[in-house]
């Protein structure tokens, strides 16, 4: 039985305020602190992670019941934030990601491949702009966990079938999130970095000339979609001087504009103020744990939403996708936000950036984001 704490690791004396320690262990790459506390154990964590945090642990406690007395133990687990390996899942994914997103961009482009597969790679603008939009909004995440050296993976991009080709990209948080202004970092930097790439790519797709179809596939009677027009397409379509309609119907805006539009689209569901998503994060780091009594009322205002819009709205299956997204957000606020290990709050120059994200998300808002038109 040891009481002398590894050298990388703190000391015994500096639990003393709040842990006794009778034994200390290593086992692999964690410590265990075996003892009592003196503080209410719903505050140990809180009060001895950071003094972890800064000698590269993680900490969790944990109770032991013993036949003489119950016992707890503090684990400090090292922290690791690189990439161990070849990420195979990242990389598989982000391939069959580029051949949904190119197939996607085929039908944009109204390109026929079935004659010809490779002409699939005709459609490389509209599947590097996707990616770039995801891309960067991601390691905007990614940057800055590392920057606070929080552990999260590399982006985990979703292919879907067109005509979108992608559900987004996600990253795990799989450390602790040091502080609210990590968590407001961290949250932030996603969407304002993505909603950076999505101005770029949509300011590239107005400037280029539209694409042009033939007669029959403008006047098909065939199903088609309608995209709805969020105010920060329309002031980027002003800025330019750009229209976002043509009165020719062989004329067609170029794909990337609706690439740019898929990102918008993306940006405001992120946006969204419940559990881990980055609008989940952005109000946990302004309002601490208030965030929660918001994030519970998300559902209902996305299924009330949902049934005003068929009850008096000129929409119908449409609306499914508020009804998806509030049975999603029913599960993100079930099992809850990320919680900081400090709970300090917000300078002016944080709650201001967390502001400006949510208006962020106000300018790519679409009550109906698109329309089936038979």
């Amino acid at each position: 039985m040891s009481t002398v704490s590894p050298a990388d690791a703190p000391s015994v004396e500096d639990l003393a305020p709040v842990f006794e320690v009778s034994e200390v262990r290593r086992e692999g790459d964690r410590v265990v602190y075996v003892g009592r506390p003196r503080a209410p154990p719903s505050t140990i964590e809180s009060e001895l992670a950071p003094l972890f945090y800064e000698r590269g642990f993680d900490l969790r406690l944990a109770a032991r019941s013993e036949a003489r007395a119950p016992r707890h133990v503090l684990i400090a687990t090292r922290r690791s934030i690189g990439i161990d390996g070849v990420p195979w899942k990242n990389i598989a994914l982000a391939l069959a990601t580029v051949l949904t997103t190119l197939y996607a961009g085929t039908v944009w482009y109204h390109i026929d491949v079935t004659a010809e597969p490779l002409n699939l790679l005709k459609a490389w603008p509209f599947s590097l702009a996707i990616l770039t939009i995801l891309g960067v909004h991601e390691f905007g995440h990614y940057v800055t966990s590392r920057i606070h050296r929080v552990d999260a993976s590399l982006p985990y991009f979703i292919p879907i079938p067109p005509p979108f080709g992608t559900a987004g990209a996600i990253i795990r948080m799989r450390g602790r999130i040091p502080s609210r202004k990590a968590l407001l970092d961290i949250g932030a930097s996603g969407p304002l970095a993505g909603i950076v790439a999505t101005v770029v790519v949509t300011v590239i797709g107005l400037s280029l000339d539209p694409i042009t179809v033939s007669r029959s596939v403008a006047t098909s009677d065939a199903a088609r979609i309608e995209f709805a027009e969020p105010l920060l397409l329309r002031g980027l379509a002003w800025l330019t001087s750009q229209p976002l309609s043509y009165a020719d119907p062989t004329k067609q805006l170029h794909p990337l504009v609706f690439a740019g539009w898929l990102g918008m689209l993306v940006t405001f569901l992120n946006l969204l103020p419940v559990g881990q998503l980055d609008g989940g994060h952005v109000l946990r780091a302004l309002a601490g744990p208030r965030q929660e009594t918001v994030a519970a009322a998300i559902p209902a205002v996305l299924f009330g939403f949902a049934g005003l819009l068929l009850l008096f709205g000129d929409a119908t299956v449409e609306v499914g996708i508020w009804i998806v997204w509030g049975v999603f957000t029913t599960v993100l606020a079930f099992f809850g936000p990320a919680t900081p290990i400090r709970e300090t709050s917000l300078d002016r120059k944080r709650q201001a950036v967390g502001l400006l994200t949510f208006l962020v998300g106000v300018l790519c808002f679409m009550p109906i984001p698109f329309r089936i038109i038979v």
